[in-house]
């Protein structure tokens, strides 16, 4: 039986907000773009954080920021250099509209940044939550966020309502508008790190109190991960390696560099040299690589070029690829 709800007046939506900011200071993972409020170091994390683990962003941001430490740099950088730095965290497309976004900020707005979310919405790859979260952390806009952690746990708290709008009415409605920035990191982290999908932490929760269904799984369980195998060919000469590189009308990783496949009837003609695993959004892969000849390879319906370890690594390459050439040196050395 859930417990009997509790009617959120304004003195327990003070107690509320004080509890979970008070939680928040105490308990809060010590990240680098935490350490201060500047809009494009936010911007960058958001954009990065964007259906990626925080433990698969802390190294991807720190190169970043050596790359492109302010948005000057950003905007005047070439899109392959962006590429090349943001390669192993997927999703593309978020590094090219980024890029875009620096451009405008920099020509139309004379390098001022947007102050809110209404603003914020108006640059590519900026939606709803990002705006939000950039505009209340950074310029403390009291403009509340979802994402899917604040979802669940707005859905422990209050139950489930049944439309996207009316959660975001939710969020709104328990906002500490005084400090919105700390308010939204703290229900984002509250989500993260206590309310968990699968064993949520609820003798820990700083706002138990008020939850009607603690303990509960609050989403149907997800689709099972699909399964594949893929064969890539390694081919070297003289230390320099063989990449071919994606279409530009490719409707994933555009232009992107990666090594060649192998056809489905070579397959068994060779032993790979290395076998790894690699999972992107919801596939899980098998990858084998084996080691070639250029003559053992199809006629190449892209660009194809070799290139040395000090220019591949510069390269706009696929995630997948950069670990297996990284893989591969160590299984040979």
């Amino acid at each position: 039986m859930s417990k009997k709800a509790v009617r959120l007046n304004s003195i327990s939506l003070r107690r509320l907000r004080r509890d979970l900011r008070a939680w928040y200071e105490q308990n809060r993972r010590d990240l680098p773009w935490r350490g201060d409020r500047d809009p494009y170091r936010v911007w960058v994390s958001e954009i990065m954080l964007q259906q990626t683990r925080v433990a698969a962003v802390l190294d991807h941001y720190e190169r970043f920021m050596r790359r492109f430490p302010s948005l000057q740099c950003l905007a005047a950088a070439r899109e392959a250099s962006v590429l090349a730095v943001w390669s192993g965290l997927g999703y593309y497309h978020r590094a090219r509209r980024m890029r875009e976004a620096a451009k405008v900020i920099v020509r139309e707005r004379k390098g001022e940044f947007p102050r809110t979310a209404e603003e914020w919405r108006k640059l590519p790859g900026i939606g709803r939550y990002t705006a939000a979260a950039i505009a209340s952390i950074a310029f403390g806009e009291p403009a509340a966020v979802v994402d899917g952690n604040v979802e669940r746990v707005l859905e422990r708290m209050c139950g489930k309502t049944g439309s996207r709008e009316a959660v975001w009415q939710q969020a709104e409605a328990l906002l500490d508008r005084e400090r919105p920035g700390d308010f939204n990191q703290a229900m984002m982290e509250l989500g993260a790190t206590l309310c968990t999908p699968r064993s949520p932490q609820c003798l820990l929760c700083p706002v138990n109190t008020w939850c009607q269904f603690p303990g509960t799984k609050a989403r149907s369980s997800q689709p099972a991960r699909k399964r594949k195998q893929v064969w890539y060919a390694l081919v070297r000469n003289d230390g320099a390696v063989l990449l071919v590189q994606r279409p530009a009308d490719a409707s994933l990783m555009a232009g992107m560099w990666e090594l060649p496949t192998v056809q489905e009837g070579q397959r068994n003609a060779h032993k790979p040299m290395l076998r790894l695993r690699h999972s992107i959004t919801d596939t899980d892969y098998q990858v084998s690589v084996i080691v070639a000849s250029p003559e053992q390879l199809p006629g190449p319906k892209t660009e194809v070029r070799w290139f040395a370890r000090k220019q591949w690594e510069r390269l706009p390459l696929t995630g997948l690829t950069r670990k297996v050439l990284r893989k591969s040196e160590i299984a040979s050395s």
